[in-house]
């Protein structure tokens, strides 16, 4: 190499060195680790999402469910795999990215650098926001007779009402998926540095709760956002409702309670805690195998 380029490196110019830092074994990982994860806590989503949607009890959610039948019970699931999967490969794979050179190469701040990436992360993840609108729709009863099946639903609404009508509740996704990918992986990097004992055991135990706990804490803080984004994508066609009334019809319709706009939020910790856990175990384990 001439010297002249060999100093550059040395320097870890950031004209040279950033363009290396995405690890295609980051993104691997992310993609197995939701695949793990949406096929054990499906029928536990799709139980909060009735409750979401309806502001129902969980009782009465597990009795819609029960009365669909099995058959109905993992319709929808095949959106979320594809979009899930895809996204936490983003969310590792573009977050390791986009730290690293923050940090190494332009020498930002450990927690700023964090922060920006796992916005970035987010953000970038919302390309993806088409497969969450499907199935939403996929999800609600009141859609069974009139979409088949995921291809069927996307030729459908597309034919019916545009390419637009796949992105109706981008803001308040945006505002959801970036803060609180931030979030999770700075408690997530703290966690870690937890001092742990020896062992198998004590080593998976630690990956579970850790993940599990951090999920449950993010996602109860951006609960509100999940409920207004369900409740507006679960319209198809006409108006395109804004985040803040949406937020006002739901506070609304729901006796002027902010205890019912939260309904669903207890079982949504525990989806989020056991989905959480087992993805931040899956992640860790595929990186042993991956790496």
């Amino acid at each position: 190499m001439p010297k002249v380029y060999m100093d550059i490196a040395d320097k870890k110019s950031p004209l040279v060195n950033p363009f290396r830092t995405f690890d295609y074994r980051e993104f691997l990982c992310g993609w197995g680790s939701a695949f793990v994860n949406i096929t054990l806590t499906y029928p536990l989503y799709k139980t909060i999402f009735r409750q979401m949607l309806h502001g129902i009890k969980i009782s009465d959610a597990y009795s819609q469910l029960r009365h669909e039948g099995v058959g109905f019970l993992y319709r929808g699931m095949f959106p979320p795999l594809a979009q899930r999967t895809l996204s936490l490969s983003l969310m590792f794979g573009v977050y390791d990215g986009v730290k690293r050179p923050a940090i190494e190469y332009y020498g930002m701040n450990e927690y700023s650098a964090k922060c920006l990436a796992g916005i970035i992360a987010g953000t970038i993840e919302a390309v993806l926001m088409p497969f969450e609108r499907v199935q939403t729709i996929l999800a609600d009863a009141a859609y069974h007779q009139k979409y088949k099946n995921t291809p069927h639903a996307f030729r459908l609404i597309i034919r019916e009402n545009g390419v637009r009508e796949l992105y109706r509740g981008l803001v308040p996704i945006l505002l959801r998926n970036g803060p609180s990918n931030a979030v999770f992986f700075v408690l997530r990097e703290e966690a870690q540095k937890l001092p742990i004992k020896d062992g198998a055991f004590y080593e998976y135990s630690h990956q579970f709760i850790s993940g599990a706990i951090i999920g449950a804490f993010v996602s109860s803080i951006f609960y509100p956002l999940n409920v207004i984004k369900i409740v507006i994508q679960s319209k198809v066609g006409g108006p395109n409702e804004g985040m803040f009334v949406a937020l006002r019809n739901i506070y609304n319709d729901r006796g002027r309670s902010v205890r019912n706009v939260y309904k669903g939020l207890n079982m949504n910790c525990v989806r989020a805690f056991f989905s959480w856990g087992i993805m931040n175990a899956a992640y860790e384990n595929f990186k042993k195998v991956i790496y």
